[in-house]
């Protein structure tokens, strides 16, 4: 990723260059600098974890929390990074009486 040095937006590349979609400004590709980034675009999706035969106590930190299926008010919980970078994380919860799955946003 590149930013402007002009007035610091987001720069995208155009035949060979860097431009600025806010003020128009251009500035050479250097290849080694865009060596050295990170894409997410070849990035692929975490892999599902099988938790089923994990006893209770690895499973990690509980909280007060209302299962939609039993009612029971305790779950394990977890947080994930699912969207990108500059969106907060989702949490994660599993019943710890009958182990049904929901996320907070499911609500």
């Amino acid at each position: 990723m590149e930013f402007c040095d002009e007035c610091g937006s987001m720069m995208k590349t155009e035949d060979g260059v860097w431009v600025c979609g806010s003020c128009g400004a251009e500035k050479a590709r250097d290849t080694q600098k865009e060596a050295a980034m990170t894409s997410t675009q070849s990035q692929e999706e975490s892999e599902v974890i099988d938790t089923s035969e994990v006893s209770a106590e690895d499973m990690g930190p509980t909280t007060d929390a209302r299962c939609p299926e039993c009612g029971n008010d305790r779950a394990f919980w977890e947080m994930k990074q699912i969207r990108a970078a500059d969106e907060s994380e989702t949490r994660f919860f599993t019943c710890t009486e009958c182990e049904h799955k929901w996320r907070e946003d499911d609500h």
